[in-house]
């Protein structure tokens, strides 16, 4: 079967003096039926090529889900008289949201338990369905909880009574994604944000339980289009705070969740490059701020007096701190050092790091504890360990583990190896490459290997444990990650090396990974597959570019390409407030230096690698278009026989499938087309 054939409209965009010519620009209209049309035959086309690995794709699902348990729980939390967990049968695609009424850990055992929201009673055959912000008011009788069901940023609000099992009738629309739920303490009241017509959230509204939602009240709007608004409750849950975010600046309201009918108070006007979080403790509030602080410091100031900030404990660069915990009888922070995640309590004015075995990690604190609990509890695991949670009492520091999620199957943690390497660039940077792998994989010399990386928006690559990433690394292929610029790994200053004007620096911190472990003898060029996705999947693109010939194959997920075109469209949603990121081309300077990393303006006549494309067509993040018209360039151009697949979710967003077995199932057939290149049996 030959590959579909994009036809060719011509479009042509100047600016700068620059002219761009865009034959495929006509892909971004969904209604068109043509467009459609089109995707569908590349859908057609990936099923074909396809069709010789379904037996090794099937070997790979089977085997993950045979690492299934027949059940798997989450250790409950507590807040006030309930205990609240997530548990999941084998059988079930959706998990099981539960609570049990108990005074202390010790009586759950013999607690009776009660289903608060089984999201597989919602779901239907396999259609998407994704549920967040699942929120419970204070006296525990109702629960709030996103619901969507194409894959886009537009949520609809329920209101379940956990007394009657029933749904009220306060449904609130377009609500987005994330964040952007909460509840009054007295649970008469909720806030929500909505979207634009760009699904950008940009107001806050507050909703009274049993009226129309067209009595609601408008408390905030965030009129900046660089800025979009969140919503969180404070540990104590006294306050609800909302924050308008840039990727520099930061803004914070304050709402009294004791009095939901005041108006928001300001606490701290927002002012370019300054970027803060708020939480309360007793009768301060705690600062966290990077304002004359690289990597962000700790402050407190009087509830009553927002003006009067002392330092909480000294300024460390070496401590990248990112979160505050404040529980009645202890504070503690987490953030990273030594490029890793870490936890610390505040003691005397000072932060005492937690300890762990391993030198690879990655730790945690589990979200909503209660703010008077007598135990701290947090979440520990590393590429080897699987997820542990941990109990700390908060008077005495004597920890227990509570649970270590079992792994079903043999596993033996002694047969696998993590390492950690350093590879050092042409600026004599040094970039953390993690490794896992089975101890026998180097045998029989170099592996095969697959590199990823994100590598955007501050956000950092850490290891953690799957069970079904065993069956890969049971057939001796080594996964690496790369911690490249542009995340946070090594502090705030990593971040902004691999932003704007210095993006090059995340795709050349990759290529110089791929060599690096050519050189040491992990891999060969042969052997070696990048893989990556949406901000990934533009790095992954521009190394296509830029070193494609180091890689045997490449697999860009959802991936971010036409960087110009979106950059410049401020109709598509979340554009403007990614300038902070990438920059604007409507300026010269940004334009110029975008212009020649984008990877659908910098495709070339020349070889690529074998490459496996995915996207989906409800995407708000990245349009399909942007992978359908790079897929239509590079066939048009490419002068290789390597395969070049595209694969289109019609009915999902940029998160893939929902349901963990039509999950895997999409997870299996990427690791099938890499070991199928890679000559992996």
């Amino acid at each position: 079967m030959n590959p579909p054939i994009a036809k060719k409209i011509p479009q042509t965009f100047e600016l700068h003096e620059d002219i761009r010519q865009d034959d495929y620009y006509w892909l971004n209209d969904k209604t068109n039926p043509e467009v459609i049309a089109y995707l569908e035959a590349e859908n057609s086309y990936y099923n074909e090529l396809m069709k010789p690995l379904e037996n090794s794709t099937t070997e790979l699902y089977e085997a993950m889900i045979a690492r299934i348990p027949a059940s798997e729980s989450q250790v409950p939390v507590q807040s006030g008289p309930y205990f609240y967990y997530i548990r999941q049968e084998k059988e079930l695609q959706y998990p099981i949201y539960a609570r049990k009424h108990a005074i202390d850990r010790a009586q759950l055992a013999s607690a009776e338990e009660e289903i608060t929201l089984d999201l597989n009673t919602l779901a239907s055959d396999d259609d998407y369905l994704s549920t967040t912000d699942i929120r419970i008011s204070n006296d525990h009788r109702y629960l709030a909880y996103l619901e969507n069901r194409d894959g886009t940023d537009s949520y609809t609000l329920f209101v379940k009574d956990l007394h009657t099992g029933e749904l009220l009738q306060d449904v609130l629309p377009n609500v987005y994604i994330y964040s952007s739920v909460e509840w009054s303490n007295c649970g008469k009241y909720i806030f929500y944000v909505t979207l634009n017509d760009l699904q950008r959230p940009h107001q806050l509204w507050r909703h009274e339980i049993g009226t129309a939602v067209t009595d609601d009240v408008l408390l905030l709007e965030e009129t900046d289009v660089t800025f979009n608004l969140f919503i969180s409750k404070s540990q104590s849950s006294r306050f609800i705070f909302a924050t308008s975010k840039s990727t520099t600046t930061t803004e914070v309201q304050l709402i009294d969740a004791d009095n939901p009918l005041t108006a928001p108070r300001l606490f701290d006007a927002r002012r370019e490059g300054v970027e803060y979080g708020v939480e309360h403790w007793e009768n301060d509030f705690i600062l966290l701020t990077n304002e004359n602080a690289l990597n962000f410091t700790l402050l407190r100031c009087p509830v009553e007096n927002l003006s009067a900030r002392t330092p909480i404990v000294s300024y460390n660069e070496a401590y990248f701190l990112k979160g505050i915990y404040p529980f009645k009888h202890q504070v503690y922070v987490t953030g990273r050092a030594n490029g890793l995640e870490q936890v610390w309590r505040v003691e005397e004015n000072a932060l005492v790091q937690l300890e762990w075995d391993e030198a690879i990690y990655s730790v945690s604190m589990i979200q909503e504890q209660d703010y008077e609990t007598t135990e701290v509890l947090i979440q520990y695991q590393s590429y080897i360990t699987p997820k542990t949670t941990i109990s700390i009492d908060i008077e005495s520091g004597e920890r227990h583990v509570l649970q270590e999620t079992p792994v079903t199957g043999d596993y033996d943690r002694t047969q696998y190896v993590q390492q950690q390497v350093w590879v050092p660039t042409a600026e004599g940077v040094n970039v953390p490459v993690l490794l896992h792998y089975k101890k026998n994989a180097l045998d029989n010399g170099p592996a095969p290997l697959i590199l990823s990386a994100y590598g955007s928006y501050g956000y950092s690559s850490d290891p953690f444990f799957s069970a079904y990433r065993l069956p890969v690394l049971d057939k001796g292929v080594i996964l690496a990650t790369a911690q490249v610029r542009g995340g946070s790994e090594l502090g705030r200053s990593w971040y902004f090396n691999g932003k704007m004007q210095h993006k090059k620096n995340t795709f050349t911190d990759f290529i110089s990974a791929a060599d690096y472990l050519v050189q040491e003898g992990f891999t060969t060029t042969e052997l070696i597959a990048g893989r990556g996705g949406s901000a990934g999947g533009l790095l992954i693109g521009a190394v296509s570019n830029m070193a494609g010939d180091s890689f045997k194959v490449l697999v860009p997920e959802v991936p971010f390409v036409d960087v110009m075109t979106t950059m410049l469209d401020e109709t598509i949603p979340l554009t403007t407030s990614e300038w902070d990121e990438w920059g604007n081309p409507k300026n010269r300077e940004d334009y110029n230096y975008m212009r020649s990393y984008s990877p659908y303006d910098n495709v070339e006549a020349k070889a690529y690698p074998h490459m496996y494309v995915t996207t989906g067509l409800n995407d708000p993040r990245v349009g399909y278009w942007e992978p359908a018209k790079w897929v239509a360039r590079l066939r048009e151009l490419k002068i290789d026989d390597n395969t070049l697949v595209l694969k289109t979710n019609m009915g999902a967003g940029h998160f893939g499938a929902s349901g963990r077995f039509n999950q895997l199932r999409e997870l299996a057939e990427g690791y099938a087309f890499i070991f199928s290149k890679l000559g992996v049996k």
